[in-house]
Order: structure tokens, then C-alpha cells, then sequence
């Protein structure tokens, strides 16, 4: 067999067409995978370009930024540096508060079907898979890094994943390449370096496979998690009653460890952040097993979980509409609402006198198509389904004299709902995400 250090660094084709982004750091890794792509003619004509992302976190960062410059100015790559501000107080450290940093810039510079390439290899895979592990991870989370998957816009590529840090340094050296050595890299309290410099090179004494076989692991736990999602992603069709709602009788019904996986799977399909560690037991407790009129909810890292009636609903923490608020609208633009949502008048110039837009203040009645008299809006909001999330943001539509014409666009008065139909309109709230 081919010793690691004489091992070909022929990358692969990425499983789908589109040009690359290439993430740059200046060091050996990124260094090595930028120089193959550049050499690989197939690679290189598909589109290739560079982002260096600016940390601002060590003196010499302007330096390093120059420095890769001149590397990509040599091979004819568009090098794209991208500020970024690392939060200190985001609560991750100031190694995952870089990291998120670091990915917030690739996630913003990726277009419409770009590859995103990185240069983690099979070393970084074994310290993964161990932090990871030390950290309690499941099956999921011990599936560390893929080597492919969905990303932002476009597409998240690793080619080097199976390979060793020796075979990187073997092709640095042979093609003379330059690259920067970051001092943080050496610092022991940081837990990947902890784990790089002082526990890897002790179990390779061992057991000279060892961090081979890590990855390993890590790709095992990574197929188990793909026949495990298919298993979820088919429940979890079976219960949605909208993208982010479940019907809470059926979820109930899973066993617990079941349970627990599509709950989370869910909330990744949302994209919102993961439940923290004791979030599935909360939900159990206090949302599964809450009386029917209760109205239970978990928030956590700007996300929110709530149950209404037999439902579980999960987004995006949002603000309701503010007490007191109202505005003037003649529909003949679209009105942005202090929540961030839109109200829109489709099929028509605009209204024939401005209508008052404003939160509810209790105690409004509506008259509805076909009925003789008004009702409590509070009544016809509870039988329509609406949920309490909804209602404290929705905006309510009046005349001059004061006549409710409709409640968000679901909810429509006789007289508006007339008027609309007779000129083939149509009103539309409209909210984010």
C-alpha cells in the first residue's frame, strides 16, 4: 500500500455541476486544496474563486489577508476578503464564536448553486468525532463532518475528507507552497488543539490507526443517521398540519427515543437553532403532557416552542403588534407592519378613502358575509382556528367611522369582503419566513 505521505491529492468531482468557492484561510490545509484546484483544469473551468475571511482577532490579520492575496494573485484565482465582528459575548467561546463568524461570511458570499470547498481532512474528522463524543453527542452528532451536503444557497463540498494531515504536508512540501501558521493553532486551552497536540499523538503511540479509524466511526454513525432520517422525515410527514406545526396526539404516540429524534429533526427541517440538551425532556413534560387548555412554551436562542389545543407550533420568536399602534393605508402600496410583516392589496390601485390599520385593543365586533348581526371578534378568532401567536401579531383593518373591515386577511367583514369580490381584489398578509 502507498505510504500517506506519496498518496496522489487528485480531487474528486463534487456530485452536481457549479463553480466553487474556495474558503482560504492562508494556512497549509486551505493553502493545499486551493493549489489543487487551481491545477485541475476540469475543477478550474467550472468557475473558481477564493474567500478570505478577515477576524480582525490577531494583530498580524492585516498581514495574513496580503499574504493571500499574493498567493491567489499567483494562480489566477478572485480572491474575496469578507470582515467579519466575532461576538465575545455569544456565549460559544471565542473559538466557536470565530467559527460562527467564519460561517456566517461563506453563507452570505455562496450564490445560487455554488460549492463552498473546505479543507478539513481526516485528522480534523478523528478530533470531531472526539469532540463530539466527550461532549455526550448522539448517532447524529457523532457523524461529525460530511463530506457532502446542502449549504446556504448552494452546496458544502470536502474533498479531502479522507485524507491525512501527512498526505497535505507531503504535497505542501513537494510543490514548495507558503502558508501561514496561526499562533492560536498552538494553544493547548482551546479543545481541539488540546486534543491535536496532546491526546491524538498519545492514542497513535497506541494504535497508529487511530485517527483513521475515528473517522471511520464517524462515517459509520453518518450512514446510520441517513436510515434513521428517512424513517423520520416519513413520520414526520404523517403528523405535520403545516410546515411548522404537529399534531401533538400523533407525535405522543412514537415511542420516546423516536419522539425525541423527530422532534429535533423538525426543528433542523425549520432551520432554527437546535434544542438545547434538556429541551426534549422539557417538551415532554411541560408541553406533551399540559392539559388541553393549557398554552405551554419553551423559548430558547431566539426560537420558540408552543402548544395550542392538540397542536405543537415551532418558529422564530417574533413580536406581537405593539399596543396603541395604528397607520393610515390606501392599499395603493404595500404596508410594512412594525412586526415586520406586509399587508398588500393585489387586483387594485388602492382604496377609495384610506382605511386605519392597528393592533387589537379588545372588545371588537365584526359583522361577517352572510350573517345579520355582529359577533365578538375574540369568538370568531377562536372558532376560525387561529392560533394565540397569530393573533398578537395580526393587523386589523377599520373604516373611518370606525366599522372593523377585516382581521389580517383571513378574517374580512361583510362590506370589505363586497368590495373585494366585486372588483376582483384580494387582500394579503403577509409573514416572514
Amino acid at each position: 500500500m502507498e505510504h500517506p505521505t506519496a498518496m496522489s491529492l487528485a480531487l474528486p468531482a463534487p456530485p452536481r455541476d457549479g463553480p466553487l468557492l474556495v474558503g482560504f484561510s492562508g494556512g497549509m490545509d486551505s493553502s493545499v486544496l486551493l493549489h489543487c484546484l487551481a491545477t485541475t483544469p476540469a475543477l478550474r473551468a467550472r468557475g473558481l474563486r477564493a474567500l478570505h475571511v478577515h477576524h480582525g482577532l490577531h494583530p498580524e490579520a492585516d498581514a495574513w489577508a496580503a499574504h493571500c492575496q499574493v498567493v491567489c494573485a499567483g494562480l489566477g484565482v478572485p480572491l474575496q476578503v469578507a470582515r467579519v465582528e466575532v461576538d465575545p459575548g455569544s456565549g460559544l467561546g471565542r473559538e466557536g464564536a470565530a467559527r460562527a463568524a467564519r460561517h456566517a461570511a461563506f453563507a452570505q458570499a455562496l450564490q445560487d448553486d455554488e460549492i463552498l470547498v473546505l479543507a478539513h481532512h481526516q485528522d480534523d474528522q478523528a478530533e470531531t468525532f472526539l469532540l463530539r463524543a466527550l461532549r455526550g453527542s448522539g448517532v447524529d452528532g457523532l457523524a461529525a463532518m460530511r463530506a457532502w451536503r446542502p449549504y446556504a444557497r448552494g452546496w458544502l463540498w470536502r474533498p479531502l475528507l479522507e485524507l491525512p494531515r501527512t498526505a497535505l504536508a507531503a504535497h505542501a512540501q513537494r510543490h514548495a507552497l507558503r502558508w501561514l501558521d496561526d499562533p492560536a493553532n498552538a494553544d493547548p486551552s482551546f479543545d481541539r488543539n488540546f486534543l491535536r497536540q496532546q491526546v491524538l499523538p498519545l492514542l497513535q503511540r497506541r494504535w497508529p490507526q487511530a485517527a483513521a479509524n475515528l473517522a471511520r466511526s464517524a462515517a459509520l454513525a453518518a450512514q446510520a443517521t441517513d436510515l434513521l432520517d428517512t424513517d423520520d422525515t416519513a413520520l414526520l410527514a404523517g403528523m405535520r398540519l403545516s410546515a411548522d406545526t404537529l399534531d401533538a396526539a400523533t407525535l405522543r404516540a412514537l415511542a420516546p427515543a423516536r419522539r425525541a429524534r423527530v422532534l429535533r429533526h423538525w426543528i433542523a427541517a425549520l432551520g432554527l437553532p437546535p434544542l438545547p440538551g434538556q429541551a426534549v425532556a422539557r417538551i415532554e413534560r411541560e408541553l406533551l403532557d399540559a392539559p388541553r387548555d393549557a398554552n405551554p412554551r419553551i423559548d430558547w436562542h431566539g426560537a420558540r416552542l408552543q402548544r395550542w389545543r392538540n397542536q405543537l407550533h415551532a418558529g422564530p420568536l417574533r413580536d406581537p403588534l405593539p399596543l396603541g399602534w395604528e397607520t393610515l393605508w390606501d392599499g395603493c402600496a404595500p404596508l410594512a407592519l412594525p412586526t415586520g410583516d406586509v399587508l398588500e392589496l393585489h387586483g387594485r390601485a388602492g382604496f377609495e378613502a384610506p382605511l386605519r390599520v392597528h393592533a387589537r385593543r379588545g372588545g371588537e365586533r365584526i359583522r361577517l358575509p352572510g350573517r345579520a348581526h355582529s359577533h365578538a371578534l375574540k369568538h370568531v378568532l377562536q372558532e376560525a382556528g387561529i392560533p394565540p401567536w397569530r393573533r398578537e401579531r395580526l393587523p386589523l383593518l377599520s373604516a373611518a367611522d370606525g366599522t372593523l373591515l377585516a382581521a389580517g386577511d383571513g378574517i374580512l367583514a361583510a362590506p370589505l369582503a363586497n368590495w373585494l369580490q366585486s372588483r376582483g381584489a384580494r387582500l394579503r398578509w403577509v409573514e416572514p419566513g
